[in-house]
């Protein structure tokens, strides 16, 4: 009897489970009816928190995939695994970046001294704020220091002020000036950005540009950009406690584009350094142009390996930090950074340099010659013509600051035949300087004609101690000097 009990209290509550099983079907697709039918701000509110957005909106991710541009399994995915993951009101999505660690400000070194002396205004720091990477490109970022309104945006939603008067960034709590240090950080910073960005056809300034060349007024409208503020305020960072924020594939949009901007990084939560804030500007910036987070199963943002960490991951500690389609070890993320970019409105800069000798670029004994290595297929040759016989050093060098190329360097003779290589071992000084990405030769040669093959390349695996040729890319320089 108390065997025949126990069953039938078993029968009793697997009926109840059925039961109740059954009523969250009914209710969940009572829910999917209801969601199905009403606007997405009245069922979201506000905003929601990537898990929460996903409880809540399962029914509509098709939906919400299509508004987000990016197929329904990768939102699900960034919804159900990011923690900084968010969606807005209209179903939007956008990053809330978590601060950088004392351990991490305190590896943003100093920046080197260009600037001379403290001026009054940015209007008089002059170079600092007259920086371009691509003057007269059609796209552009906008690197924006000297403060700035915001009134009319999605950050102007959910509870925060109509209109923001955001304050000019600022280390020494001289708001009258531009000390040389901070015009040093601008510059730092500027370089720094640039060198991330050198491969895509976009002109990264600190030069404020006139408002039609950031915001786009619809389809037909192909000049258009993005601008990243940097915030010295509290306003939103004191809410969120986070060290940035972005909406994602904004870049082009062609709707509504000024409402999403701009992208925020708050030296509340970088840090007032060069490094920080200039990785921080890359990253949000990278979420503009349509990129999610690089991290793995365990953790939102990898932090890298060696010398090298991902751009959409973290790269505070790390010297080279480079865009990445998830090749690590426990990658959550493979998406091709560049080929994201190219859809969503900044694609890559045109070849600079011939790929063969016959097509080689001239270059002169004392004279330099700038190139960018923009496609990981591309090759740059340059002919040194009617050397006399003597000692040469034949040099190949990255970006100064915050290089992403890794420069492999080859001497050929006029016959096209490789006479030396150079390709050193990548490392890092500190966090802020690289070491090995630069290649040079020093050759004593017979008279003759004689060429530089550039090509960009890896370093150990990518798998857990290096990087492989995918965002070995940027800026470069060759110089030929006698003796």
């Amino acid at each position: 009897m108390h065997s025949r009990f126990r069953r039938t209290g078993a029968l009793v509550g697997t009926g109840a489970v059925i039961f109740g099983a059954l009523a969250v079907v009914a209710g969940n697709q009572a829910d999917a009816q209801q969601n199905a039918v009403t606007p997405l701000d009245q069922v979201i509110g506000d905003q929601l928190q990537g898990r929460a957005a996903l409880s809540k909106l399962q029914p509509r991710l098709a939906e919400l995939a299509e508004r987000n541009g990016m197929a329904a399994q990768q939102l699900q995915r960034i919804l159900a695994t990011d923690k900084t993951s968010w969606l807005d009101k209209t179903g939007k999505l956008f990053f809330r970046e978590p601060v950088a660690t004392e351990a991490e400000r305190a590896a943003s070194t100093a920046s080197p001294r260009w600037a001379k002396q403290p001026v009054a205004s940015a209007v008089a720091a002059g170079p600092a704020f007259e920086l371009h990477s691509k003057p007269g490109a059609n796209r552009v970022i906008y690197l924006d220091f000297d403060g700035h309104t915001i009134s009319g945006t999605a950050w102007n939603t959910n509870g925060k002020p109509a209109t923001v008067n955001v304050t000019a960034y600022d280390t020494d709590g001289n708001t009258s000036n531009w000390s040389t240090a901070e015009q040093d950080v601008v510059r730092d910073v500027w370089a720094r950005i640039a060198e991330d960005y050198a491969p895509f056809d976009v002109d990264v300034t600190t030069q404020a540009p006139p408002e039609s060349a950031i915001t786009r007024s619809g389809s037909t409208d192909l000049q258009y950009g993005t601008r990243v503020l940097i915030d010295p305020t509290t306003w939103y960072q004191s809410g969120c406690g986070c060290g940035g924020v972005a909406y994602v594939g904004v870049y082009d949009a062609t709707s509504r584009h000024a409402y999403y901007q701009p992208a925020l990084v708050f030296t509340k939560g970088v840090g007032t350094g060069a490094k920080n804030i200039a990785e921080a500007a890359s990253h949000e910036a990278g979420h503009n142009i349509g990129l999610s987070h690089d991290g793995t199963a365990s953790v939102g943002y990898y932090q890298g390996h060696g010398a090298w960490a991902p751009i959409m991951g973290v790269g505070y500690s790390k010297a080279i930090s480079q865009w990445s389609k998830g090749e690590y070890t426990g990658a959550n993320n493979k998406e091709d950074d560049f080929a994201v970019a190219g859809q969503n409105g900044l694609a890559l800069r045109a070849d600079d340099h011939g790929d063969t000798t016959a097509a080689a670029t001239a270059v002169t004994v004392g004279a330099t010659v700038q190139g960018v290595y923009a496609n990981d297929s591309d090759v740059d040759v340059f002919q040194v013509g009617n050397l006399a016989a003597g000692q040469y050093t034949f040099s190949a060098n990255a970006a100064a600051r915050g290089a992403d190329l890794d420069i492999k360097l080859q001497l050929l003779n006029s016959a096209g035949t490789v006479v030396a290589t150079a390709d050193p071992a990548a490392g890092q000084t500190n966090a802020a300087t690289p070491t090995g990405l630069s290649a040079s030769i020093t050759q004593q040669v017979a008279a003759g004609t004689y060429y530089l093959r550039v090509e960009n390349t890896g370093y150990a695996s990518p798998l857990n101690t290096g990087y492989s040729t995918y965002g070995s890319r940027g800026a470069y320089s060759v110089r030929v000097t006698a003796g």
